[in-house]
């Protein structure tokens, strides 16, 4: 179950913290470490901070960006320390690892961690399909990102060597694998393109609209053939919605409508 997770740190600054995450993570039998534009480069101190878990640096997955770090998962929490101006599914540290295994066992899971000065960003944010919040003392609620990643890999192995599937969601085998993030980003960028098309999403005032389609789809957590319907019934309405524009072009454009116009006139 384990290696269907990974780390996921976005903008790091400190190399000591990279190696410090990749410690955490092989205390508790991760291994898989994944850098989003990193800021710091894995260097001697990261090495050291790493204590022996220099496998983990050497296997490290760069990214240039979230989106292709998360692409081909089924499940992404992002860690979020703050409430948002739109509520997203929010779970404990033990919630989020009870639900990363029970995902696991079928699909690839991203636990996503920020910079080290303002954590993640909204639009980052938006991209997960809940968010994780530590409950620290509100008097000093400030973690290390390395310091969160260990606490969460804890939560991870100890749902990794107990039972965590008795209070599966579903309570039966799914009959298709989650869609991926890259999936459901294609979907949506299809969604918001009909609905520009059809008029119901008007691109200068989008208020949050996609945003909250965004997250109706990620709670929902859909699969690879619900995906593929979905899409089949949007390339369906665009098909419908270029035929009536072709024919409302074509009644105005003939020599009968534009006779009816000029005695309408």
């Amino acid at each position: 179950m384990l290696d269907q997770i990974r780390i996921v740190m976005v903008n790091t600054t400190h190399s000591g913290n990279i190696g410090a995450a990749a410690r955490a993570m092989k205390n508790m039998g991760l291994s898989r470490l994944y850098l989003v534009d990193p800021i710091a480069s894995i260097d001697e101190d990261a090495i050291q901070r790493s204590s022996r878990a220099d496998d983990i640096l050497r296997n490290a997955v760069i990214c240039p960006t979230l989106d292709d770090a998360i692409a081909d998962c089924g499940l992404v929490v992002g860690t979020s320390a703050r409430s948002r101006h739109i509520p997203w599914p929010l779970m404990n540290p033990r919630q989020c690892a009870a639900k990363a295994a029970e995902v696991a066992v079928n699909n690839q899971v991203a636990l996503v961690f920020g910079r080290e000065s303002r954590g993640l960003t909204n639009e980052e944010l938006h991209k997960c399909n809940a968010h994780v919040h530590i409950p620290t003392d509100e008097e000093f609620s400030s973690l290390n990102v390395a310091q969160a990643i260990q606490v969460m890999a804890y939560e991870l192995r100890l749902a990794a060597i107990g039972d965590v599937h008795e209070d599966a969601q579903w309570g039966v085998n799914w009959d298709y694998p989650l869609a991926t993030h890259g999936e459901l980003n294609g979907m949506l960028q299809h969604m918001e393109k009909t609905l520009i098309e059809i008029g119901f999403l008007d691109p200068n005032t989008p208020k949050q609209l996609m945003p909250r389609i965004q997250r109706l789809f990620q709670r929902a957590a859909p699969d690879k053939l619900e995906i593929n319907i979905l899409r089949g019934m949007l390339a369906a309405v665009g098909k419908q919605t270029a035929l009536v524009s072709a024919q409302d072009t074509s009644v105005v454009d003939t020599p009968e409508a534009q006779d009816q116009q000029e005695d309408s006139l």
